[in-house]
Parts: C-alpha cells; structure tokens; sequence
C-alpha cells in the first residue's frame, strides 16, 4: 500500500506528540577534512570541508574517533572528532529526537524488524511492503574488498546489496540509484553481520538475523519495505528486507 502525502504527514503529527527534546549543536570544522560515509577511514568520501565550515552534530558524542555531522548542503556522513570544534554558544535551537517509523503489519513483511534498523529516522517509507523480482549482483565488485556473497558490510551490521530489477520494477530507481548504485535496486538485511559502530549495536542487540541470501547471479523476489535513504545520495532500497526467494 503506498503512503499518501496526508497519511505520512498526520503519522508525523502523530509521533511529534511526544517529543523528547535534544539540543541541536553545531560545530565547526577546524581542519580541511573529508566526510565519510562511514567512521571509518577506508569509507567512501561524500565531500571534502574546508576549514572553518560549520556543521550540525547528528549524534552527541564521537565513535570510533569520528563525529556524525550534517553539513549545511544536507549531506549526512562522519568526520574525524579532531577536525571538529564543538560550538559553546548558548542558546542552541531545540530539536525533536528522531522517531523510529513504525508502519503497520503488512501481509508479507514483518514489521518488528523496525527496531532493529539503525537511525530508521532517515528513512522515507514510500511502500510499507513490497514485493520485488530482479537478478542478485556483486555489489562489492567495484570495492577494495572483494566478497563471495556479494554484499558490502555496513558498520551497522547491514548487508548493503545491489539487486538489477526486473524491467517492470525500474520505475523503483531514482538518480541515485543510477549515480551510485550501479543502476541497482539497494537491499538491506539487517543485522546480518558483527555490528562495529558504537552506537548502532542496541539496535541489533537480542535479534538473529534468518534471511536466506542466495548467490550472485540468483534470479530472485525480495520481500520488504520500500524505502528511500535520505542520507549518501538518496538512492532508493528494500530496507528492511523480510525474505529473499530465488524464483525461476
């Protein structure tokens, strides 16, 4: 079922009811440094900062030696913690904490994986549930690090794969999809692999991932939500994913 413009803003109103404050704090870059996709120096680079740019903290304190920033184009990425100057300027602009969306059970998908997506706020849900057919490729073929299965290790503990859509689902694809992706639909197991970010292993605490992954080249459907990452290039995904099934 898709989400309306309406039944997505009145579900905001409806999370915003109980906000739990936090302080946006901004800082400055004191060094020309590169944002990363990850905290990690051999992650991707989403831009290069000039000293002296100023950026909002995603997250209070730093991991893994880095902070999580948003800049004041909208990109979203980490950099490393000394390069950073935190703001001691009073009167900080209030913000609400991010809300986890928690769509409704949808034959098909299991909606309880919600709590084990990291930072599910960036996350615009365009189907709540989805059913996809397409062919499995390498998505670690054009990376430094080659892997059997195919899919890169997020610090998350997510898989992120690359599925080539079938020719009835590429009106799925956006932009950044084409730019980034290799012109593939983004999938995401979450909590498939040993979560090495800080603050991400709460979300994966107590859960055990059971999707079956076939191998590269499987033609394949994948159940899940339809979403788009509003973080990186704002490609679209099956994030969660519910079940992969290799189908003739």
């Amino acid at each position: 079922m898709k989400i309306t413009f309406r039944r997505t803003a009145m579900g905001i109103l409806f999370l915003l009811a109980w906000p739990s404050l936090a302080l946006a704090q901004q800082a400055t870059t004191n060094h020309n440094v590169i944002l990363r996709r990850d905290p990690a120096t051999s992650s991707p680079a989403l831009e290069h900062l000039a000293d002296g740019v100023r950026v909002t903290l995603v997250d209070a304190g730093p991991d893994s030696g880095f902070y999580h920033v948003r800049t004041e184009d909208d990109q979203v990425g980490w950099v490393f913690a000394k390069y950073i100057t935190i703001s001691t300027e009073a009167g900080a602009v209030p913000a609400v904490t991010p809300v986890a969306p928690t769509p409704p059970p949808a034959a098909g998908c299991d909606a309880s994986l919600w709590n084990h997506v990291y930072h599910s706020y960036r996350l615009i849900v365009k189907q709540q549930c989805i059913a996809v057919t397409g062919t499995i490729v390498d998505a670690t073929a054009t990376q430094k690090v080659k892997r059997p299965d195919g899919v890169r290790r997020e610090g998350d503990g997510d898989t992120h794969g690359w599925l080539k859509v079938d020719t009835e689902f590429q009106n799925l694809l956006n932009a950044g999809n084409v730019s980034d992706e290799g012109g593939n639909l983004v999938f995401e197991i979450v909590c498939r692999f040993p979560v090495t970010q800080k603050d991400a292993k709460a979300s994966c605490k107590g859960y055990t991932d059971n999707v079956q992954l076939p191998a590269v080249g499987s033609h394949v459907r994948i159940v899940g939500t339809y979403v788009q990452d509003t973080f990186h290039a704002k490609w679209n995904e099956i994030h969660p994913v519910t079940s992969i099934t290799v189908i003739p």
